[in-house]
């Protein structure tokens, strides 16, 4: 026959977690400053209804749009045309004569905040973003002094119309 003795009881030991602390402490400072904090911009963009054009109001006001084509930016009201047509090189753009014209218009209609970037299917991403930073807002010269003026920020994002030639009208037919 077996012998039942006595069963040791032992008692349990404690876990040993110094280690794995004095890993956390270095581990997560090193994560926290090798982190990547990046930035990310929204802006907001306002798309035109799909019956904008049946809704005309009573008084006629400045629709202004930016028409954005390979090597022009066209600067022009819905309702009256082409108002200025500024000639486009992708290294020598002439930025300040387009903020100039674009401080002019706001000068001239101060309460106007909306404007509509019509672009061709060939411009790059980098382009259409470097347009908005500009008809946003402008630094201008003052008495000695540089400051911000906000112009159009409500921006609108749409398709550029295609250019009507006479060679584009024969071929249809």
């Amino acid at each position: 026959m077996k012998k039942f003795g006595k069963k040791r009881i032992r008692e349990a030991e404690e876990l040993n977690i110094t280690a794995f602390m004095n890993l956390m402490v270095i581990l997560v400072p090193f994560l926290l400053i090798t982190a990547v904090f990046s930035r990310m911009t929204v802006l907001e963009l306002n798309l035109p209804a799909l019956n904008a054009k049946e809704n005309k109001q009573e008084k006629i006001k400045l629709q202004l749009e930016l028409v954005l084509r390979e090597d022009t930016f066209d600067i022009q009201d819905a309702n009256i045309g082409i108002i200025k047509r500024f000639p486009r090189e992708k290294e020598n753009t002439r930025w300040d004569l387009f903020t100039d014209l674009l401080v002019e218009i706001k000068s001239r209609f101060p309460e106007e905040q909306s404007i509509t970037l019509l672009l061709e299917p060939g411009i790059d991403y980098k382009t259409m973003i470097k347009v908005m930073d500009h008809v946003r807002s402008a630094d201008i010269v003052q008495s000695a002094t540089l400051e911000t003026v906000e112009l159009f920020p409500n921006i609108s994002i749409g398709d550029a119309p295609e250019i009507i030639t006479s060679t584009s009208k024969g071929k249809g037919k």
